[in-house]
């Protein structure tokens, strides 16, 4: 739960909420006999419910994609006079681990036993710790929601950039100052984008993240500088190319094919692929010129 105090510096405090969950929860276990943490340290960040960088979304994606004040409005009707302005929006980003990109880096055609656990017990782990805050601000009588926990998050096969969802942590994320978009379309994050995020819409005055970038996709070398590309070979089904991701293609792979092969290889009903996020410049760390 939050420090008594917490109200004195609630960005501190909710940043050291999500630092201690992943450093002691038991959640943050890879499944295997011995125990493994699926994450490292997080990257915690906030934005404006206001930002304008929402409605930008709303113009690119579509009108399906929701707000911050929609996803409130939608969790807390009764509260429907509550404007954009009064809310924050809360963003973590997880790291995996060394081990697990170590391991992802050696593979191939498909992912790694420890990547496939990262998605499956991790993702389970970053769904606890949606719950940890959302219950921590609640008791603090701050309202609060998990959008990819809510029952009108949901998938979207309209707009240009279809299959999409109403709500994207890694954009909220890039809103939230914690990183801008590559290639492959991964967030790359000071932690690099070996990554997956979460997020939480709260009705609370938070010091928005300052965004250290002017471009969504400034960290990336193939569009900063030109170079790099690297994330093109490491595809198995080839859904990467200069035009940049094949959403589809890489879809029918990760989420159908993949299945399988973890059920069958590891004994997992998950789905993964994440071949790119591996053996690339920018997998832990946002790379330099000279990386491309």
């Amino acid at each position: 739960m939050l420090a008594e105090n917490w109200r004195d510096d609630p960005a501190g405090a909710i940043r050291q909420l999500i630092e201690d969950f992943i450093a002691h929860a038991a959640a943050n276990d890879l499944g295997f006999a011995s125990p493994e943490r699926a994450w490292e340290r997080p990257l915690v960040g906030y934005a404006a419910g206001d930002d304008p960088l929402f409605e930008v979304y709303v113009a690119h994606i579509g009108d399906f994609y929701l707000r911050p004040e929609d996803i409130y409005r939608q969790a807390f009707p009764a509260e429907s006079a509550t404007e954009a302005g009064e809310l924050a929006v809360i963003s973590w980003v997880l790291p995996a681990t060394a081990a697990t990109r170590g391991d992802q880096a050696q593979s191939r055609k498909r992912p790694s036993e420890r990547w496939a656990r990262t998605r499956l017990f991790g993702e389970r782990c970053n769904e606890a710790l949606r719950r940890h805050v959302v219950a921590a601000l609640q008791t603090a009588g701050v309202p609060a929601v998990a959008p990819m926990l809510a029952p009108f998050w949901k998938r979207h096969s309209e707009g240009p950039y279809a299959p999409c969802s109403n709500w994207s942590e890694r954009h909220a994320a890039h809103a939230a100052g914690l990183g801008t978009f590559g290639l492959c379309d991964g967030l790359i994050t000071p932690v690099g984008k070996a990554v997956r995020v979460g997020s939480v819409v709260a009705k609370l005055d938070l010091p928005p993240t300052t965004r250290p970038y002017d471009d969504h996709r400034a960290y990336c070398l193939f569009y900063s500088h030109g170079t790099c590309g690297q994330c093109i070979p490491r595809c198995p089904v080839g859904a990467l190319s200069e035009d940049g991701h094949d959403k589809h293609k890489c879809m029918q792979y990760t989420e159908i094919g993949m299945n399988t092969v973890m059920q069958k290889r590891y004994g997992l009903d998950t789905y993964a692929c994440g071949l790119c996020q591996a053996e690339v410049p920018c997998t832990d760390h946002i790379p330099e010129p000279e990386e491309g």
